[in-house]
């Protein structure tokens, strides 16, 4: 479904190099995790698989047509068929908007009875359509930042680092809650985190990232048990089991899910 062949980015006036040389392929139905430190080229990835940036060299294509090199106005098909949810709930939902309104907005048209199937599909209640993003929780507000990308029945879910915000035991509640909803709506899902014990509870398949290349990739258990390159372990090494944190604060979170 998506592929990319030799992607290269290239930041003036300083010539940073983003990303050198990335090349891989995310098939439909897939769970894909990018994983990487800060600074790694992540978000650069993430931007230009949305075609919200363009490379300076390489490719990307979505079902086998070429996005990176497309004007904003020949990008709808993608556009209803690729949705973000983005890190900071927060600052992608507009605080001035009613929750209704912030999930109808992909749809370009106010729809009560979409709104509360996907409500209720997020584990959110009803009445949740008429209040502001100020008055819910993190986790609940990245609840609506998934209904919202799930408004237009996208095929592709982009999940940009989802959960790094979130306290322990509502990171596991969002995560097992992309899991189901991947399922549920048939989603091909792309994950990136930097985090490979939190890939490793969504995603089937992974690529690593460090300054800009894919360092390792392959299937996430097989990275998880086996990995190859010095980097993946360390990352390992520094990766909390999410397991083992939520049975350390057995006494809950102070963030209502």
């Amino acid at each position: 479904m998506i592929e990319v062949r030799d992607l290269h980015r290239k930041y003036a006036p300083r010539d940073v190099h983003a990303l050198r040389g990335v090349s891989f392929d995310v098939e439909e139905g897939q769970r894909f995790g990018i994983v990487g430190e800060s600074g790694s080229g992540k978000s650069t990835l993430v931007r230009l698989l949305a075609a919200l940036d363009r490379p300076t060299s390489g490719t990307v294509s979505f079902d086998g047509r070429r996005i990176d090199n497309l004007p904003e106005r020949r990008l709808g098909f993608l556009r209803s068929s690729m949705q973000i949810v983005f890190q900071d709930p927060m600052g992608s939902l507009d605080p001035r908007m009613r929750v209704r309104d912030i999930i109808s907005e992909p749809l370009g048209r106010r729809s009560p009875l979409r709104v509360a199937e996907l409500l209720e599909a997020v584990g959110l209640p009803a009445d949740a359509a008429a209040r502001y993003p100020h008055q819910f929780s993190g986790g609940q507000r990245q609840r609506i930042s998934i209904a919202r990308a799930l408004a237009p029945n996208p095929r592709v879910l982009l999940a940009d680092e989802p959960v790094s915000a979130l306290d322990v035991s509502v990171r596991k509640q969002i995560l097992d809650l992309l899991t189901r909803l991947v399922a549920e709506f048939s989603l091909t899902l792309v994950f990136v985190s930097h985090d490979l014990g939190v890939v490793r509870h969504v995603c089937d398949r992974v690529a690593v990232m460090r300054r800009g290349e894919i360092v390792e990739l392959g299937d996430v258990e097989e990275v998880y048990e086996t990995p190859r390159h010095e980097y993946t372990r360390e990352l390992l090494a520094a990766a909390p089991d999410l397991r083992a944190e939520l049975a350390r604060l057995s006494g809950g979170s102070a963030d209502d899910a």
